[in-house]
């Protein structure tokens, strides 16, 4: 056989090849789903007819009228036929209505702080902020689209580190935050603060891909005549007056700002602050200037140790050394000059600057309105700065024990002369201005606020006989009230008119009689008057911070004629 015939044919029996071309129709392989031989084919449907599908309606069940053309697809998330809608209240709902969320027109009255508008508006979930509808100004090649995105957040992290450094709380810097992206048009908005991190996130629908930036504060500084600058550009953005190219380079000018006052004028002050401490306390002039001298040495030991890049732990204990030592000579040499000279009230006067009544005030504040993680932060910066001058203070007493200095632990008698020490307390308040580097236009107000906390302590602990911690929490009170109203009638910051104010109500005795308690050996003396300092900086802070709620809660700011609706309280943890 050729051999194009043994390609075409196949083995049918052993031996027998045959042609598969030639081979009979049933020997064909076939489908599984052809019928099998003898069943007749189903009928196909007509040629003007589809094949149907198991999605198909059917028969006998007539399928829904189509919608006119000038109505859309309605969807799961419409009210049902039949049931109507809620009226939506004035000032929005606790669920969102099925029409959107109606405006909140007072948080954006003009007459009402930023503070204020912003801090409600964050409070608020997500889902149920409101949109004001106000005009802004945008850059002329963004006029249609408005800025972008990523530069707006950057301007918010930056101004938010200038805040955050400078001292301000969690709530108000997270609420100037909140603002200026809400200015810019950036709505789903959601800033997070802690005590080192700055972090905002914005998306800009539910379905588009959130942008998240961050930035980190590795340096703090004191410098309130920089946050006022902030504040104001603050309150020209969320007022719809500065385009984006505007804040930016107002912010470079803020950042390139020297401090007003010098390293020079910082060391008096604080050499005048700890003399008037050291009088408020029942010092006489001599006290006064050894006071002064110890507390200067100590700033200028402390500014050496800084240009070497040395921890501020370790600088407080330099800055604690001077005046210290100051107290040890004059236990030591005082009697042989026949000078009746209080040694705890040189050693007191000079820790007064170095308390950090600042940051602690900020941590409890912090507390108070729930950022527990930056409070936490703060108490623990608070814990080490007081630990430093703790090493410094008994260093010296215990070499002063050693040569036999006697450190009489008797108390301090600032009853007999009520004007000097009222003066003492106001030039305390106004050093402590200039340490701050406050505006020249705040120093007044803030001196006069120090003088009437001091007033109103006096004459409740020393004339009324109250509780220390008591009347300290009063007059705290009256302090924080004060600054807070100063605040949202000029629009800036409460802390110039508040942290200078609280100087005098510092607890810097009870520190120091504390110390000595723990040098000479009576220990249970020594953390008792170690707690009952402790006890007066919370009653401090408490009082501050309760000072700015009721001015928050009972008055109105200018041009607003009803206080703010629908203000929620801090973050909660049991749901009320």
């Amino acid at each position: 056989m050729a051999p194009e015939t043994m390609r075409n044919s196949t083995v049918t029996e052993v031996g027998r090849p045959q042609d598969r071309r030639s081979a009979p129709e049933e020997t064909q392989p076939r489908s599984a789903f052809a019928p099998p031989s003898g069943v007749p084919l189903p009928p196909g449907p007509p040629e003007d007819e589809h094949p149907t599908s198991e999605f198909a309606l059917p028969e006998g069940l007539k399928a829904p009228s189509p919608q006119p053309e000038d109505e859309h697809s309605t969807s799961e998330f419409a009210l049902p036929e039949g049931v109507r809608k809620a009226a939506s209240p004035e000032h929005g709902s606790a669920f969102t209505p099925p029409d959107g969320i109606p405006v909140i027109r007072d948080l954006v009255r003009p007459g009402a702080p930023w503070q204020d508008r912003m801090r409600t508006m964050v409070r608020m979930p997500l889902g149920e902020r409101p949109v004001p509808e106000r005009p802004r100004r945008t850059d002329e090649e963004d006029a249609d689209h408005g800025p972008s995105a990523p530069r707006v957040l950057d301007l918010t992290l930056r101004i938010g580190e200038l805040l955050l450094a400078g001292g301000e709380g969690a709530e108000d810097v997270e609420a100037a935050m909140f603002g200026i992206a809400h200015a810019y048009g950036l709505d789903r908005c959601e800033p997070t603060v802690t005590f080192t991190l700055l972090t905002v996130t914005y998306q800009p629908s539910l379905v588009d891909d959130p942008v998240s930036l961050s930035r980190t504060v590795r340096r703090r500084g004191t410098d309130y005549n920089r946050l006022a600058a902030v504040y104001r550009l603050v309150a020209d953005i969320t007022d719809g007056d500065v385009t984006l190219e505007e804040a930016y380079g107002r912010l470079a000018e803020i950042r390139r700002n020297r401090h007003p006052y010098s390293k020079g004028t910082l060391t008096v002050a604080s050499g005048l602050l700890a003399g008037a401490a050291s009088v408020l306390v029942g010092g006489g002039w001599l006290v006064f200037v050894l006071a002064a001298v110890g507390a200067m040495l100590g700033d200028r030991l402390a500014w050496f140790f800084s240009q070497r890049g040395l921890p501020e732990f370790y600088q407080f204990v330099a800055a604690a050394i001077p005046p210290a030592a100051t107290g040890v000579a004059v236990a030591l040499y005082a009697p042989d000059l026949g000078l009746n000279i209080r040694a705890s009230a040189v050693v007191t006067g000079g820790l007064f600057p170095l308390i950090p009544g600042r940051a602690l005030v900020a941590a409890v504040h912090d507390g108070l309105t729930g950022f527990y993680i930056t409070a936490s932060a703060r108490l623990l910066e608070v814990v080490y700065l007081v630990v430093g001058i703790v090493c410094g203070v008994l260093l010296v007493l215990y070499i002063g024990a050693e040569l036999g200095a006697n450190f009489s632990p008797e108390g301090l008698d600032h009853r007999t002369r009520p004007v000097v020490q009222l003066l003492a307390a106001m030039l305390l308040a106004l050093t402590f201005c200039v340490l701050l580097q406050q505006e020249r236009a705040t120093v007044l107000l803030a001196t006069l606020n120090g003088g009437v906390a001091w007033l109103v302590y006096g004459a409740m602990a020393d004339v009324g006989g109250i509780e220390p911690v008591a009347a300290t929490a009063a007059a705290a009170g009256l302090v924080g009230l004060f600054g807070q109203l100063m605040s949202r009638y000029q629009f800036v910051s409460a802390l110039p008119y508040i942290t200078a104010a609280i100087g005098p109500l510092l607890p810097g005795s009870a520190i120091y009689f504390g110390l000595i308690g723990i040098a000479q050996g009576h220990l249970e003396q020594g953390l008792g008057n170690l707690s009952k300092a402790a006890a007066l900086a919370l009653a401090i802070a408490i009082g501050v911070n309760l000072g700015n709620e009721l001015a928050r809660l009972f008055i109105k700011a200018p041009g607003q004629e009803t206080p703010l609706p629908g203000r929620r309280a801090a973050k909660r943890t049991r749901g009320f």
